[in-house]
């Protein structure tokens, strides 16, 4: 298996990881300590403390990312692309993955914090930026 294949991987893991241990443990700690009932969690309204909103957001950010990526590591494979620059990018993708969600879930929101959290969210759009220019034109 290919190393971005092992990130595809990675990533989807990375986005239970943050809905368990996050999103999970936060409403599940509620529920069993009996301080709201199982159905106090609506899907079209995010209430309660603030890191269960940072929680909820980089969940979302996960989700929403992984098929981006997920395409192009796919699109890699189908071209038969196994090289260090894909493996490289990928693996840096993955790290500013990891220390975003991170950033987002453990700090108060203040600038310097959403600075350093745009930051590593741009790290990953320009590494898959680059994997899919580099997909395309290996494939051409």
């Amino acid at each position: 298996m290919t190393t971005p294949l092992w990130v595809l991987l990675g990533f989807a893991g990375w986005t239970l990881v943050t809905l368990s241990l996050s999103v999970g443990v936060y409403r599940w700690s509620l529920i069993l300590t009996g301080r709201v009932p199982i159905q106090a969690f609506r899907a079209d309204a995010v209430e309660g403390a603030d890191f269960y909103k940072r929680a909820m957001r980089a969940h979302a950010n996960c989700v929403e990312n992984l098929p981006v990526y997920g395409a192009i590591a796919l699109a890699a494979r189908a071209a038969s692309l196994d090289d260090p620059t894909l493996d490289a990018l990928a693996c840096t993708l993955m790290a500013a993955r990891v220390l975003h969600t991170v950033v987002h879930v453990a700090f108060v929101q203040t600038n310097a914090v959403a600075s350093v959290r745009f930051s590593l969210f741009f790290v990953q759009i320009l590494c898959m930026a680059w994997m899919g220019l580099h997909v395309a034109r290996a494939a051409l």
